[in-house]
């Protein structure tokens, strides 16, 4: 069973490595995934699965579905990328390929494509050996401050899965066993009267001081909130560029973070009353508009067991002299506070060590030891809204060079390396052996289900989202 899944991804190398790089080579941001989306449904199509388009109302989601019956083991993809990160691949310097254009600085292309490559596995070999089941790939749109996969649960796409996985590109080997933090993105829209700022500034009323008052109450709140809470905001409407006229109309995007959801909705409700009081102050008018949101991620642990055992049969293949050279040049790029720092964003990836295993190399040769961390990752994943509601487990592979950021150009250069492409498989290959052994087993699929259910039972969820906020895109 296992040799199965080795050999049909060493069969299929190539053909994986040419989705992930169309996908590269098609990078485009959230919900606005036209060319990636079709390109992966028709590739699935191809495969043998049968796909529906445009689910839960999306117009770049979609499901691909092989067999029939229990259990069903679904995978989840991604594909959306990042603006303001093109990238030429595989250099060493800042390259774009377009000025402020999009690019993979997340390397979604690497997981969409592992992603799929594990639901294709697991279909091959359940057709070859006339076996029961149904394997299913989530195509979702829209992580990169989007939160689709939460938009998904919430029009019921999850229902009736026994467990899901997935996985992310990072420098580390491990499985992702942090929590994460759930949050809220909302706009803050002010109205105000425009006037003549030299002559007639009395009867103007300006939304771009209602924005800088309103920003600077946040700040303060920042001493009165818990610690792991995190605030961030981009004035994404400054009323023009225009010095002499009283910006009448300015907007301001909040992210509201903590490690959970009724927490982010308590500081929340303490953003909405700085706003109400920067509008009152500028005697403007405030709109706020609920973009999205997700849940903070509930790990399973019996089957993040099953995963770190299968990513161990799995194996890292030593780097090659030409990927450690190219790693090492990456290395050089990085500033003082990132090398030093390289450990940091390998731990909320789920690495545990001190990193002795690390030293004079520029690239990971090892797996992490799994351990049930009660710790929180100091970041967002939609991936999380899914584990409400299925059993999920998620591992990372490294695809870069130690000390990688995500969402930086270093990050996109790496994203169609030979040492990129081999994370994606040595991905796919853990994910489908792990599928495998909970169609095998009903021992360890009950386990999994049990743990999940004991948690549901002390834990209700409500989707974050309301229903009558629908998917926006990144410049609506």
């Amino acid at each position: 069973m296992n040799k199965f899944i080795e050999n049909y991804l060493k069969e299929n190398k190539d053909y994986f490595k040419q989705v992930s790089e169309f996908i590269y080579n098609h990078p485009e941001t959230r919900f606005e995934e036209y060319k990636s989306y079709e390109f992966l449904a028709s590739e699935c199509e191809k495969q043998g699965f049968t796909v529906d388009r445009n689910v839960a109302n999306i117009k770049t989601a979609f499901t691909a579905t092989y067999g029939s019956g229990k259990p069903v083991i679904g995978f989840l993809g991604e594909f959306d990328a990042l603006s303001g990160l093109s990238q030429k691949p595989n250099e060493t310097s800042y390259q774009p390929l377009e000025k402020n254009g999009n690019g993979h600085g997340c390397g979604h292309n690497l997981l969409g494509t592992g992603a799929f490559a594990a639901a294709c596995a697991i279909k091959k070999y359940l057709e070859e050996n006339n076996l029961p089941g149904t394997v299913k790939f989530f195509g979702c749109p829209g992580e990169e401050g989007g939160s689709g996969k939460t938009f998904m649960v919430r029009e019921g796409v999850f229902d009736n899965v026994d467990a899901a996985l997935s996985w992310h590109p990072s420098p580390a080997n491990a499985i992702m066993s942090l929590s994460s933090l759930a949050n809220y993105q909302v706009y803050f829209q002010f109205k105000g009267t425009s006037s003549h700022a030299a002559n007639t500034p009395h009867l103007g009323r300006s939304a771009l001081d209602a924005i800088e008052l309103m920003n600077v109450g946040v700040n303060y709140l920042r001493e009165h909130v818990i610690d792991d809470a995190r605030m961030h905001y981009a004035v994404t409407n400054t009323g023009g560029i225009s010095p002499n006229v009283v910006q009448a109309n300015a907007e301001v995007l909040y992210l509201l973070r903590a490690p959970r959801v009724d927490q982010v909705d308590d500081i929340f409700q303490r953003v909405k009353k700085i706003a109400e009081g920067a509008a009152l102050m500028t005697e403007t008018e405030v709109t706020i508009k609920f973009d999205k949101a997700c849940s903070n991620y509930i790990p399973n642990r019996h089957l993040e067991k099953i995963l770190y055992k299968n990513l161990q049969e799995v194996g890292v293949e030593p780097p090659s002299e030409s990927q450690i050279k190219f790693a090492k040049e990456l290395w050089s790029t990085f500033t003082e506070g990132e090398q030093k720092g390289y450990l940091d964003s390998m731990k909320g990836f789920g690495y545990f060590g001190d990193g002795s295993e690390f030293q004079g190399k520029y690239l990971s040769d090892s797996i992490s030891t799994y351990y049930e961390s009660q710790e929180t990752l100091k970041g967002s994943t939609d991936v999380a809204d899914v584990s409400w509601v299925v059993p999920t487990a998620q591992l990372t592979a490294s695809t870069s060079a130690l000390g990688t950021a995500l969402h930086t150009w270093q990050m996109t250069a790496q994203g169609l390396s030979s040492y990129a492409h081999k994370g994606m498989l040595r991905a796919a290959g853990s994910m489908a052996k792990t599928g495998l052994d909970l169609y095998t087993s009903e021992e360890d699929l009950n386990k999994v289900k049990e743990e999940f259910n004991k948690f549901r039972q002390k834990n209700n969820y409500t989707c974050p989202i309301p229903n009558d906020v629908t998917p926006s895109k990144l410049n609506d």
